[in-house]
């Protein structure tokens, strides 16, 4: 792959860092400059300074004898990162309200459903994302859809696992999904489903940390 023009540092960023968001790069994997650079027919400048920028996102660790690998995610951060989102997923999805359109949440949702009576976890997750997603993009408040955005690709490689460990959350999950749509169908009030959402949210923090 061979990237060109002037912005090639941008894509090269945008290349390391939609990786490690869908997990081709793994936690703790090495990030190895020489070879990210060969396999992109860059000089190692460019992905030296893309990784100094995903460094100071948190997504990549620098250190003099290791070099660069990826970060890794504790269960901690985990938690941490669920009450940020709970709090931005809360007040999103009240700002969207008036305007998303409930088609695709509820077709997520479904797919949800079919996706748990198969134990296609995999299929869940993305269900889940796709549901979530649909809500963010009516938000009409950008800031806020970057902030929850980019907190939520930031956990995202990690979601998958913690419905492994818990599957019977996932059910619970696909239930608060419906109760937020007929709320939203309803008209409720900001504070009742901004309400609805972050509890769903914190749900989920909530049954890792005991698991755990």
């Amino acid at each position: 792959m061979i990237i060109v023009g002037v912005n090639k540092q941008t894509r090269i960023y945008e290349t390391l860092r939609g990786r490690i968001l869908a997990g081709a790069y793994a936690p703790g994997d090495r990030l190895v400059i020489s070879a990210i650079a060969a396999e992109l027919g860059v000089s190692s400048v460019p992905v030296r300074e893309a990784i100094r920028k995903l460094e100071a996102e948190g997504l990549v660790l620098y250190t003099h004898n290791a070099g660069a690998r990826v970060a890794p995610i504790e269960a901690g951060e985990f938690l941490d990162g669920m009450s940020a989102l709970a709090l931005l997923e809360g007040y999103v999805t009240a700002l969207a309200g008036p305007t998303v359109d409930l088609s695709p949440l509820r077709a997520s949702t479904a797919r949800m459903r079919g996706c748990m009576e198969r134990l296609d976890l995999a299929g869940y997750a993305r269900a889940d994302r796709e549901f979530h997603a649909a809500v963010h993009e009516a938000c009409p408040n950008p800031h806020m859809r970057h902030l929850i955005r980019d907190i939520s690709e930031r956990l995202y490689t990690i979601r998958g696992t913690a419905f492994q460990r818990l599957p019977y959350r996932g059910l619970a999950a696909i239930e608060e999904h419906e109760r937020l749509i007929e709320l939203l169908a309803s008209g409720a009030a900001f504070e009742v489903v901004e309400t609805a959402a972050r509890q769903h949210k914190l749900a989920t923090a909530e049954a890792l940390r005991q698991a755990l």
